[in-house]
């Protein structure tokens, strides 16, 4: 008798644990295929530092082959779902395509960059949904207070050292937070004597962290600003240029780098399977499955899960969320097979919040208890490596390291501006030279990197007009779904799902 198939599409938090999950259930007697673009779960809460210097780029990786025992790893991008035919189409990582038939579908998709309407964002932002755009980051920030160290103009040297990022939700404010020390840093060693590198966060709603309690949001207000970072709420971008940002109360911002953390959207994959969605997430039932659909599962990011505790809302697109939900899909998924216990409803109790500020610096607020200071510190990082599904040494010897040495402060320069666009469907992939459609030739920006109106994808010179970023289908119009920009905030220090 053969086995039933299982086809998990992506590897984010719900993914991953949708599939360990259901590997520790059936016990071989189910074949489990993952499908996701790289061969390794990306713990994204602790990218910031990464981008800071602090933790190596593989820290915050887990091999996926290496902790999934029983589960075949398919490298590729999922680009159309044939329901009626039970078949996922993808194209690996050398443009090979593929299928794989399921008796059983896990959509774990994740989501994307948010993308909004303002001229200029899309060619000059970058934005903070994978380790290629954080490593970019760190690169790029660097770069910028080297060259100013050696630039004559100080109009030219200030627009090097100001740095803008949009969205002060948790993204955002760990990233301006983490980032702020790494340039204090850099301006010690490069640039003595000048003034401190400018950092400015933004955000349209009245407080930063404002989907957070005020006490906790008062905290880290307190903690940029005493760092010297320009906190401006009720302010965004109004238009982005090679030059600045032009902000909406009229001010133009000389600056290089404009980093977008105004949350995330569903994955555009989710928008072709043909079936009820909500604000471009799959609809599904308590249960995680697709009504109508009963072999098919959506999980994490890219499904619309009522919230049981709050009835007629559904469950915010949290990485505490896809992390719960995960375990949940592969449960009922192995009880649709007759391997498991019962299906059950998803149903979760908050954790509470917690947000790494930098250095002992944090807000936390574990079961309802708020905390600042190093308390908050002690705990967010305390829960970060028992959330961690490996390296845990790894990443506790690095804050060690971090805490008694100097940090290492170099660019590598291995992922370039064109490399990461923000309209793309494949945040964890960075575009890689020598493909069909490289960018090449032409004017070239300050940094030596193509200027921003070549390609974002170096495959799209070779495509018609029309034809998506990438293999995925091409997103629909993109919709501003509230006041404040931040629309991904994690719960439980775990950062986007």
């Amino acid at each position: 008798m053969s086995r039933p198939r299982v086809v998990i599409v992506g590897a984010g938090f719900a993914g991953y644990r949708a599939a360990r999950t259901l590997a520790r259930i059936t016990r071989g007697r189910a074949l489990i295929t993952l499908l996701n673009p790289t061969d390794y779960f990306l713990y994204l809460p602790l990218l910031p530092q990464v981008s800071a210097g602090i933790l190596d780029a593989r820290r915050v990786t887990v091999s996926l082959p290496g902790t999934l025992r029983g589960v075949r790893l398919v490298l590729g991008e999922a680009d159309r779902v044939d329901l009626d035919r039970r078949t996922v189409h993808y194209r690996g990582p050398e443009d090979g395509a593929g299928a794989l038939g399921y008796d059983r579908l896990v959509l774990a998709v994740g989501s994307v960059n948010k993308l909004l309407p303002i001229p200029g964002v899309a060619e000059h932002a970058h934005g903070f949904r994978g380790l290629p755009e954080a490593l970019y980051l760190r690169d790029h920030v660097t770069r910028q207070v080297e060259l100013a160290a050696t630039e004559d103009d100080p109009e030219v040297r200030a627009a090097r050292c100001t740095f803008v990022v949009v969205g002060a939700g948790y993204t955002g404010t760990e990233v301006a937070a983490q980032m702020r020390m790494l340039t204090d840093h850099l301006a010690r060693r490069d640039l003595p004597g000048v003034a401190r590198p400018r950092w400015i966060l933004l955000d349209t709603a009245p407080r930063v962290l404002p989907e957070l309690d005020e006490r906790l949001s008062r905290t880290a207000d307190r903690v940029l600003r005493a760092r010297g970072v320009d906190v401006r709420t009720g302010t965004s971008v109004k238009e982005a240029t090679h030059d600045g940002v032009l902000l909406t109360d009229g001010e133009f911002v000389p600056s290089r780098t404009l980093v977008w953390c105004v949350g995330v959207r569903p994955d555009p994959l989710i928008e072709a399977v043909g079936q009820p969605l909500e604000r471009g997430r799959l609809i599904v039932d308590p249960y995680l499955q697709v009504p109508g659909r009963t072999e098919v599962f959506a999980c994490g990011d890219a499904a619309a899960v009522p919230d049981l505790e709050r009835p007629g809302e559904f469950t915010p697109m949290t990485a505490q969320h896809a992390w719960r939900q995960g375990r949940v899909a592969g449960e009922n998924v192995a009880a649709s097979l007759g391997l498991g216990r019962r299906r059950r409803a998803y149903r979760h109790r908050d954790l509470g919040f917690a947000v790494d500020l930098g250095g002992v610096q944090a807000a936390a607020n574990p079961f309802g208890v708020p905390l600042s200071g190093p308390p908050a510190g002690a705990v967010t990082r305390g829960y970060h490596l028992a959330a961690l599904p490996g390296n845990r040494l790894r990443v506790a010897a690095d804050w060690l390291l971090d805490s008694v040495l100097p940090r290492q402060t170099v660019q590598l320069g291995l992922v370039r501006s064109w490399s990461v666009p923000l309209d793309t469907a494949s945040p964890e992939l960075a575009r890689v030279p020598g493909g069909p459609g490289r960018p090449g030739g032409g004017a070239h920006g300050d940094d030596g990197e193509p200027s921003a109106g070549r390609p974002a994808d170096p495959r799209a010179a070779d495509r018609p007009a029309s034809a998506p970023p990438t293999g995925r289908p091409a997103p629909g119009p993109v919709r501003r779904t509230d006041s404040a920009a931040p629309a991904d905030p994690p719960e439980a220090a775990e950062g986007d799902s």
